[in-house]
């Protein structure tokens, strides 16, 4: 309805078209601030975006109709067409699936090839069938319209597998193939579901078949040869410093699109294969150090997410989603998850090596993310440009499956890990980046108490020592190239830097960022400040330790004179203030182990604070661990000792 000159502004702006920037900027800040509460409540934060999607789209766009407010809530398709709409939808889902490629190394593959292999094969065989049955059962599909479903929905995807993973911490071998079918299925799904909307394009099964064939092929040589020829030119350029700095990153996202654009030309939608084998010959070369692009593509990649699954969700009708049978649809999301998954994951690992326990929760991950919500979105506009009708329930379809996946497998993941034993959430073990003495003193003590310890040094004397004390000990240096991703860090889950130089300090926590947070890095300062307004830069990467002042010099100084590691457990009877009576002011708290199992490491601006039935781990004087005459309060008795390391 025009809008008269009595109109508010908002509402003449939103009629002439001018809410767009309005919307854009709704669409960023709704979008991150579901991450941010999603990271907060440790929740999927797809369900957020999606929740917010729909009320911001479809909901509102139901309770607006026919009123003044009506422009307050256009469709996507409306505000940026849909051609503009579904080319950036591509191009981001390129980009993304590019950052996952990016995660792959090969040396994950080591003992796990052969299921990844099965699952992209097999696996999505299999899934394809039961979906595309299921559906065509269920909601009586035309067969055609059904086996397109079935290929949509065999994508998850690193939008889901990836942030779910991160807060699972899955152990041994289902963390590698999780993370690599979540990206590698995503252009298989894609093809699959390209060559069957054009055998429905061309009508005869027979015909199709030829087709279909050289489909795969072209995009097999042409997304798989554009991909590494990709590759090899920005590391040719990057290896002979013909691009800046400054420009590296802007450089590698030019030629991502470039990429998936010239595939998509010569074969229609293999660019997502280009783009992800480009990340993957990436991934694994070292001609080129790319971190920094790794790290530039992790950001892209939250806006993307943030932006996309609230644009796209938002594009639903009203009348789309209250088309669906909600009976008919949870028996859908029954079969695939309890019956199709299983199925092709059991199928895919027989004699993999993989156990009883981690095939059960490879089987019970399995959400469905962008891809299948971008295709579902493009598919369904093909078959309507084209007036084929039974498509207008793919995309309704496609994102109650998304929904209802992501819910089931968000809320039972992690008690399925833990009670399954493949769980390493919330690990407690500590990554030493340096293994003197007294470190190899703190591991044990450490150790013997169920925390989870990993040595690393340069001096192979320091190892052989660790070694011989049957600690887990690396003679590297963290700072080579895939020094930090060859690492087995389960259980591991803080990082402490505690060498005598700290610029390799700074720069070891430095290659700790991607696998652990921020505030679990640690580094204590090779020696004291000069004065105190020098004191140690604050704006350096990771916590200090222990205490205001304690440094590596003085460590070794005291071990040298004599003082021991000492862990000693306290009670109602034997409190922290009786032993800093008992050990004296000089003694230096190092870390806390709670009676729970948690582990909190002591810093310059935390202290140690154990409550009875801790065990506090101290640097101590043996000369003043014995005071005659001192018991305990209302006891005659002297206090117990433990044995120091």
């Amino acid at each position: 309805m025009p809008q008269t000159m009595d109109t508010t502004g908002v509402l003449t702006l939103a009629a002439s078209g001018g809410a767009l920037p309005f919307v854009l900027a709704a669409i960023v800040i709704l979008g991150v601030s579901a991450q941010w509460i999603a990271w907060r409540l440790r929740i999927p934060s797809i369900l957020l975006l999606l929740l917010i999607g729909i009320l911001a789209g479809p909901v509102l766009r139901y309770f607006l109709r026919g009123t003044d407010f009506e422009q307050l809530a256009p469709s996507p398709d409306t505000l940026f067409g849909e051609d503009l709409l579904l080319a950036l939808v591509g191009i981001s889902v390129a980009l993304i699936l590019y950052e996952g490629g990016l995660t792959l190394r090969f040396g994950q593959l080591k003992g796990v090839g052969r299921s990844i292999v099965a699952l992209v094969t097999l696996g999505a065989l299999i899934t394809w069938g039961v979906a595309a049955v299921s559906s065509f059962f269920f909601f009586q599909l035309d067969p055609q319209i059904a086996i397109l479903f079935g290929a949509i929905v065999i994508v998850t995807g690193p939008t889901v597998i990836g942030p779910m993973l991160s807060h699972i911490r899955p152990a041994g071998a289902v963390g590698p193939i999780l993370r690599w079918e979540g990206i590698v299925i995503d252009p298989i799904g894609v093809l699959a579901a390209v060559l069957v909307f054009e055998a429905i394009l061309i009508g005869e099964t027979q015909s199709a078949v030829t087709p279909i064939v050289l489909g795969i092929a072209k995009t097999i040589i042409v997304g798989g040869g554009l991909g590494v020829l990709s590759a090899i030119l920005l590391l040719g350029l990057m290896s002979r410093y013909w691009i800046p700095d400054f420009l590296q990153n802007p450089f590698s996202l030019m030629l991502v699109i470039a990429t998936f654009t010239i595939s998509n030309v010569f074969q229609a939608e293999s660019g997502l294969f280009a783009v992800t084998v480009m990340g993957i010959v990436l991934a694994n070369q070292k001609s080129a150090d790319i971190r920094h692009i790794i790290e530039f593509k992790e950001n892209i990649r939250v806006l993307l997410i943030s932006t996309l699954f609230i644009v796209l969700a938002a594009r639903l009708e009203m009348s789309e989603l209250l088309s669906v049978n909600l009976w008919s649809m949870a028996a859908l999301l029954v079969v695939l998850i309890v019956v199709g998954r299983p199925l092709g994951v059991f199928v895919s690992t027989i004699g993999a090596g993989l156990s009883w326990n981690e095939r059960l929760f490879v089987s019970c991950v399995a959400p469905r993310g962008i891809v299948a919500a971008a295709g579902a979105s493009i598919f369904a506009l093909g078959l309507e440009s084209r007036d084929i009708e039974g498509g207008e329930l793919l995309v309704p379809l496609t994102f109650m499956v998304i929904v209802g996946t992501v819910t089931i497998y968000g809320l039972a993941a992690t008690p399925l890990a833990k009670a399954l034993g493949v769980s390493d959430q919330n690990p407690q073990g500590i990554v030493f980046i340096g293994a003197p003495r007294w470190v190899r003193a703190m591991s044990e003590n450490l150790r013997a108490r169920g925390v989870a310890v990993l040595l690393i040094d340069t001096n192979r004397a320091n190892i052989n020592a660790a070694r011989m004390a049957h600690l887990p000990a690396i003679h590297a240096n963290v700072l080579s190239e895939h020094a930090v991703e060859d690492l087995d860090l389960r259980g591991i889950g803080r990082a402490l830097a505690v060498t005598p130089n700290d610029e390799v300090n700074a720069l070891a926590l430095q290659r700790f960022t991607e696998h652990f947070d921020k505030s679990e890095l640690y580094r204590l300062p090779s020696k004291a400040p000069k004065k105190k307004t020098d004191s140690d830069n604050t704006n350096r990467l990771g916590r200090l330790l222990f205490e205001p002042g304690a440094h590596f010099a003085l460590l070794e100084s005291r071990v040298a004179n004599g003082w021991i590691i000492k862990a000693t457990t306290l009670s109602e009877e034997f409190t922290y203030d009786d032993y800093c009576t008992l050990y004296g002011p000089n003694t230096l708290a190092l870390f806390v182990v709670r009676k729970s199992g948690a582990l909190i490491i002591a810093t310059a601006s935390r202290m140690a604070e154990p409550e009875p039935g801790d065990t506090l781990v101290a640097l101590v004087n043996p000369d003043e661990l014995f005071v005659p005459g001192l018991a305990f309060k209302g006891s005659d008795e002297e206090p117990p000792t433990e044995p120091g390391a």
